[in-house]
């Protein structure tokens, strides 16, 4: 069913704008109507599609390519969740969600997944035509249809997307600060190259006296930043699109995966944010009835890691010969054996899925931990590098003035 953008007028008598599902746009004026809202305006779509005086096409084009957020799908996923259990029709529960929901893509997404349903399709052929949803959140639905655990399923998922967009957040801020130094002292010693420091060169350079060689460097180095600014940012402009485009090829973001595990503090924490995401999407699958070759399949993607999908795929492999999960993950050394020695007793006593959750719960801790541990450090150390580059640009022009002032004395 598509939705429709509107303006119009509330019973109160104030100017109100949102969006509304129906057939067509009578039929969206005369629900509104039915509401109390008198319709000034009315578009198929999302909030791109209204026709303003003066819009131009990025107003149309960007709103449609904006990605569901993790917490906007966990809501929703919650949300169907609980209608699901109140035993209210899956046509109905799936067209009270789009009501409900606030972000315009995810509202037209479950549009038009209502539809797919309402014509005979399941729920899980429905997600996977409507494109935004990943192949855990559908294999998860299809098994939840199959084994008529669709509720329980849908709980699985909200939980699973909070629990990730949770530490996603945490991440985040944890590094925010740090990277908010990092920026405001690269504006401080910005400012004090291209604008404070060229006037005190004048001056220096209007008394005719020799100046020390850290001064001379200083100088020099100025000037090469205030002539040649564009082409350093033309170079990291090249460098950006460059990695970028390397990453995109096989080749390359197997190279671009392998060195980053490598690295002393990043690559342990990338290969722990790797180990959680499998292990925690692992368990969540085969919680759900998900056969383990099936998920073993979703969660190599959800990695973010060549390298340790690659292991993953292989691990898949063995299994359907007959041998062990535990077994090449322990061989590929990219699992620690804390991961090995837990998925193995899992394994022996039937445990697994409840195994690979506490190693997830494990991981996410020590992720958390060690980023938090490392911002501890590096907060002074950022600190300690802003005041020493300011400190030598300071020096390297005052010194100079007052070895003038003393001569002149």
């Amino acid at each position: 069913m598509p939705v429709y953008t509107y303006k119009g007028v509330a019973a109160s008598g104030r100017s109100t704008r949102g969006f509304v599902d129906a057939e067509s746009a009578r039929a969206a004026r005369a629900k509104l109507r039915g509401d109390g809202i008198v319709p000034t305006e009315i578009s198929e779509g999302g909030p791109s599609s209204i026709q303003a005086s003066g819009a131009t096409s990025w107003s149309i084009t960007l709103p449609t390519l904006r990605r569901i957020s993790g917490m906007d799908l966990a809501i929703a996923t919650r949300q169907l969740a609980t209608l699901v259990g109140a035993e209210i029709p899956l046509v109905d529960a799936l067209g009270a969600l789009a009501e409900q929901v606030e972000t315009a893509r995810l509202k037209s997404v479950l549009g038009q997944v209502r539809d797919k349903v309402n014509e005979g399709a399941s729920l899980a052929d429905a997600l996977e035509q409507a494109g935004p949803f990943s192949g855990l959140y559908v294999s998860m639905v299809r098994a939840g249809e199959t084994g008529g655990a669709l509720k329980q399923v849908l709980d699985r998922l909200a939980d699973y997307l909070e629990n990730q967009q949770r530490m996603r957040n945490k991440v985040i801020s944890i590094i925010a600060y740090p990277l908010a130094m990092l920026g405001f002292a690269l504006v401080v010693v910005a400012a004090l190259v291209t604008v404070v420091l060229p006037q005190i060169t004048e001056l220096l350079a209007s008394l005719n006296q020799p100046l020390p060689f850290y001064t001379r460097a200083i100088i020099s180095a100025s000037n090469v930043a205030r002539n040649w600014w564009w082409a350093f940012l033309a170079v990291g402009v090249a460098l950006a699109m460059g990695l970028r485009v390397a990453v995109q090829t096989e080749r390359g973001r197997e190279i671009y995966d392998r060195y980053k595990l490598r690295l002393p503090i990043l690559g342990r924490v990338a290969r722990m944010l790797a180990i959680s995401r499998f292990t925690r999407t692992l368990g969540t699958l085969l919680i759900g009835g998900i056969p383990i070759t099936r998920s073993l399949q979703i969660a190599a993607h959800v990695t973010n890691n060549v390298i340790i999908g690659k292991t993953i795929d292989r691990a898949r492999e063995s299994i359907t010969e007959g041998a062990s999960l535990a077994a090449p993950l322990r061989a590929s050394g990219y699992f620690p054996p804390l991961v090995t020695h837990m998925v193995e007793i899992g394994e022996q006593s039937g445990e697994l899925e409840a195994m690979l959750v506490k190693v997830a719960d494990t991981y996410d801790e020590q992720v958390e931990t060690t980023i938090e541990r490392a911002t501890a450090l590096l907060e002074p150390a950022l600190i300690l590098l802003m005041v020493g580059m300011v400190l030598v640009i300071i020096l390297a022009t005052l010194v100079p003035l007052l070895q003038i002032t003393s001569s002149l004395r």
